[in-house]
């Protein structure tokens, strides 16, 4: 029976989730599996990759085979060099010490680059959104001179104008009544 290491499709059209998954490799892609052993999402930057290091160091250290995509991954996340380290530690190249200090020099130095491109990323989000929503221009205010004084003396002048009218129009109402001969 041929083992492989294999992702199995997830999610719904157009956003693909996977399952890295040990199946046989009669089995169908979506079908029964032996062991899961993690998680792919590739629709985040960078993608999520969550995964059972020690699980997966022992399916390939028993034969199983990664297809390539999970070939990759297990590269990424030093599963395959960690399992090149222990195949020094059998020969008697290296030390126990030696080779954990190795691992986690590798693993830190993935751990920091994958922080980076994810700075990365969120800096070039925020700088697409501030050139798509653009900043927003500060309109000057008019310099108002003073207008509020003309404005009354206009008005003044208009009330006067209006009572003028209106003594005037008294006035004429009752000089003609007083002033004018009856007719009979």
């Amino acid at each position: 029976m041929a083992v492989k290491l294999r992702l199995q499709r997830k999610g719904r059209k157009g956003a693909p989730f996977y399952h890295i998954v040990v199946a046989d490799g009669r089995s169908p892609r979506d079908g029964r599996f032996i062991e899961k052993i993690g998680t792919y999402n590739p629709l985040t930057v960078p993608a999520t990759i969550e995964l059972s290091r020690d699980r997966a160091l022992y399916w390939v250290g028993v034969g199983a085979q990664p297809t390539d995509t999970v070939r990759a991954i297990l590269r990424f996340k030093g599963v395959l060099y960690e399992r090149h380290l222990q195949r020094g530690l059998l020969k008697g190249a290296l030390t126990e010490e030696q080779m954990q200090a190795k691992l986690e020099q590798y693993l830190s130095e993935k751990t920091q680059s994958v922080e980076t491109a994810r700075e990365q990323t969120a800096k070039q989000k925020a700088d697409f959104r501030a050139k798509v929503d653009g900043v927003a221009k500060v309109k000057a205010k008019p310099v108002v001179e003073e207008e509020a004084p003309a404005v009354e003396e206009a008005t003044e002048a208009v009330e006067a104008a209006a009572e003028e009218a209106t003594e005037a129009a008294a006035e004429a109402t009752e000089t003609p009544a007083d002033d004018a001969p009856a007719a009979e």
